[in-house]
């Protein structure tokens, strides 16, 4: 097949390169402008970029498809398929009927639970056992056409949002690959979504990353994982703000005020709504990361309460 693939982020190279490692012709990615990244603020190109320039593939990155321009020139490398791994870019129906085989989402949930933005950290905040990926069809509805091919995998007790992302990308290109056959025979069957079941995965915000040491400890532990490596989990201490980058929960009786630091020897254990948060990674301003254990050897930690006072 003759196949454009639009994907920007780290999320998108897995299916990128199993694409450029097959058969099929890759005749063009899109992906989007360059940003400023690093200290220097130096405009740098998407990782998605990097690859397909390293292979040879023609990179477009316009600012919008609506552009008719635009969609005369993505019509002029006759795609038989449009495939899209976190693009970043609305597709307008113009450009959703360009492509003989239609265009294919690459989607890191099971719809149609976890529609949205952040469907890797909303499902570990909410505690979900299990994940996975979704290949779509693409219609004008935010993640809401017919489902072709799905692949699960639990999510791990101690899984960063991170970690699980880089396991998601490569299942996601693994899910690709196995339903290319079917796509290119024309032998695939679309399931329609299930509307009663959808979930909207809401783009993560900034002012999330606080812990509110009222809530239960399995909770704040989640938190802490979903918002590794952004925004990153934070509480006050002192007037300095603490970054949380590895924390665990502790099913145990506490009777403490929450926000306590408990008076142990060799852990960092705070105090709850219900049970203790035992932080494992820690981070102060201007500071590198560091175990909850350098960090007691360096700072004040016993009789300290965390959290912002209003």
């Amino acid at each position: 097949m003759r196949i454009v693939f639009a994907g920007t982020p780290e999320f998108a190279v897995p299916p990128l390169a199993m694409l450029l490692d097959g058969s099929h012709d890759i005749a063009a990615v899109y992906t989007q402008p360059d940003r400023p990244a690093g200290r220097g603020r130096k405009p740098t190109a998407s990782p998605v970029k990097q690859l397909a320039e390293k292979h040879g593939v023609p990179v477009f990155q316009p600012t919008s498809l609506k552009d008719p321009a635009e969609q005369e020139r993505l019509r002029s490398l006759t795609p038989d398929l449009l495939l899209v791994a976190a693009y970043g870019l609305i597709l307008p129906k113009a450009v959703l009927d360009i492509p003989r085989l239609g265009c294919i989402n690459i989607h890191a949930s099971l719809l149609p639970r976890w529609r949205g933005a952040a469907p890797i950290q909303r499902a570990i905040l909410a505690g979900d056992e299990l994940t996975g990926i979704t290949i779509m069809r693409i219609e004008p509805r935010l993640d809401a056409g017919p489902m072709l091919h799905k692949k699960s995998c639990r999510i791990g007790e101690s899984e960063t949002a991170g970690e699980l992302h880089d396991r998601l990308s490569r299942l996601g290109a693994e899910a690709f690959e196995e339903i290319l056959p079917s796509l290119e025979s024309g032998a695939v069957q679309a399931e329609p979504q299930d509307e009663s079941q959808a979930t909207y995965a809401a783009k993560l915000e900034k002012d999330e990353a606080p812990l509110d040491w009222s809530k239960p400890a399995i909770e704040l532990e989640r938190q802490v994982r979903a918002f590794n490596p952004w925004p990153v989990a934070e509480t006050g201490y002192g007037e300095a703000t603490l970054r949380i980058w590895r924390a665990k929960a502790l099913d145990e009786p506490v009777t403490a005020e929450p926000g306590a630091v408990l008076d142990r020897d060799k852990t960092l254990d705070v105090a709850t709504g219900r049970g203790a948060l035992r932080l494992l990674e820690v981070q102060l301003p201007g500071g590198k990361r560091i175990s909850a254990q350098d960090f007691l050897n360096a700072y004040p930690a016993r009789s300290v309460r965390l959290g912002w006072r209003t």
